[in-house]
């Protein structure tokens, strides 16, 4: 394995030619295979090569990874694909991985520890991240699991190795073993070139197993073999191909209770359960509250509005940071930030106050109480999918208390960047869940946290296609 610093512009070529920008010695590679675009944004384009190009990227916030195709050949040429540091490029069978010199370790910028009980937890992670041992993250949903899995995957010698997340809950059982262990050409209907598998993209680095507790029966035995062995046996395959990553897992579930009750095999919870970290939930650690909250704000801030001043603070009133320590927080930081984001939103540029929350204790019970209230039904059937989506951000920005429209003197509230703020944020999460969730509507909910039904609902007011059953 060689490392190479890409220059700050410009175009590099990658492929087997000595030539080449970066040569990439590998007989599977074209002589000049594909074409770094430094951009900004960081691009590949495929030069019409003989085994194609594949990018295996994580969506946006999603928990999975997904595997898209450049193409190849000449249809492929001008099909530029955007990348992002910790992507993984395939050239036929070789494989790239793009870092971001110190990156990794700015992320740890972002973890809020105040709380004793959670100081505790972190010190013990640092403890045992330098060895081999595997690692099993318990807590609620939303608690913090993956966060501490990245800062478990910084602070151990695989720091500089890929970071491998993987939802168990996202994908398929179909799906899930030709992911986690590849296949081989031909091994099924549609499978026309080999494919290396998740495990072994994370060579040298961590695998988190985030919702270990709902791998299938079938999936645990093989997986269990992997752990022992340190070796993957991809789909159709003859020669077991060695590995070399650590793993963490993660699950809101007891598993204890789940292997006495059959669900979950007992050798592999012993494998997977060499330290166990528990996470409190968000109520047990109050302190914490104001200052996740403001990280929220101020990221979200600057993602819908980029470049302007008001991105840079976003202050939140005393009164809503009381509203914000009463409450329960049943879905934990997951909920915290979807709260914030629309408060953001709600605010549009002015300070948060308690009517932006939205936090109210007469919520539906049956609808988490940090659900977006439903927008009115309009009286007439619309004639596009946009303009519907459109009249429903209306209609539930005209719902909100006049407070919560609010901008400071002499500014224009801007209610047109509001409504298409507004759409465009809840649009784009909404497709996010269900791609994540391969197309179920119940996972999709359950990530947005909201019901299935306000997700269907939702479906229907921004002209979403509804997912077909498998």
């Amino acid at each position: 394995m060689s490392t190479r610093q890409l220059p700050g512009s410009g175009s590099v070529v990658l492929g087997r030619d000595e030539d080449a920008g970066i040569c990439v010695p590998d007989s599977s590679v074209s002589r000049r295979h594909a074409v770094l675009h430094l951009g900004p944004p960081l691009r590949i384009e495929d030069l019409g090569s003989s085994n194609g190009t594949r990018v295996r990227s994580r969506h946006c916030s999603a928990a999975t990874e997904r595997l898209i195709d450049v193409g190849k050949g000449t249809s492929a040429r001008g099909a530029a694909v955007e990348l992002s540091p910790g992507d993984v490029i395939y050239l036929g069978a070789a494989r790239v991985v793009l870092r971001q010199k110190g990156g990794e370790r700015d992320a740890g910028k972002d973890v809020i520890v105040k709380d004793d009980a959670m100081r505790a937890v972190y010190e013990l992670a640092e403890r045992v991240a330098n060895g081999p041992i595997n690692i099993l993250l318990l807590g609620e949903t939303g608690a913090g699991k993956e966060v501490l899995a990245e800062s478990i995957h910084r602070a151990s010698p695989r720091a500089s190795r890929p970071l491998l997340r993987l939802s168990c809950v996202a994908l398929s059982e179909s799906l899930l073993e030709s992911e986690l262990f590849g296949h081989e050409r031909g091994a099924f209907t549609g499978a026309v070139r080999a494919k290396p598998g998740l495990l072994e993209t994370a060579e040298g680095g961590t695998v988190f197993l985030d919702e270990i507790g709902e791998l299938p029966p079938s999936i645990q035995a093989k997986l269990l073999r992997v752990i022992e062995e340190r070796k993957v046996m991809r789909v159709g395959g003859l020669t077991p191909i060695k590995i070399d990553v650590r793993f963490v897992s993660a699950t809101h579930r007891d598993l204890e209770a789940e292997v006495s009750r059959g669900a979950f095999r007992q050798d592999l919870y012993f494998r997977l359960n060499g330290v166990t970290l528990s996470i409190p939930p968000l109520r047990e650690r109050p302190g914490e509250v104001a200052a996740l909250a403001q990280l929220f704000a101020e990221r979200t801030a600057k993602e819908l509005f980029p470049g302007e001043a008001s991105a840079a603070s976003v202050p939140i009133s005393p009164a809503a940071l009381a509203g914000l320590q009463r409450h329960s927080w049943p879905g934990n930081i997951r909920e915290l930030r979807n709260v914030i984001e629309r408060a953001v939103i709600l605010a549009n540029g002015a300070p948060i106050g308690p009517e932006h929350l939205l936090l109210s204790p007469l919520a539906d019970p049956t609808r988490p109480s940090h659900a977006m209230p439903l927008p009115a039904r309009p009286p007439q059937a619309p004639t596009s999918a946009p303009s519907n989506a459109r009249a429903a951000v209306a209609t539930n920005a005209r719902s909100v208390p006049d407070g919560a429209k609010s901008a400071p003197d002499g500014a224009d509230p801007g209610p047109t960047r509001l409504r298409d703020a507004m759409e465009a944020h809840e649009r784009e999460r909404i497709v996010q869940a269900l791609e994540q969730c391969m197309g179920n509507q119940t996972r999709a909910a359950a990530l947005l946290g909201i019901s299935r039904r306000t997700l269907v609902e939702r479906i229907r007011v921004y002209g979403l296609p509804r997912p077909r059953k498998a």
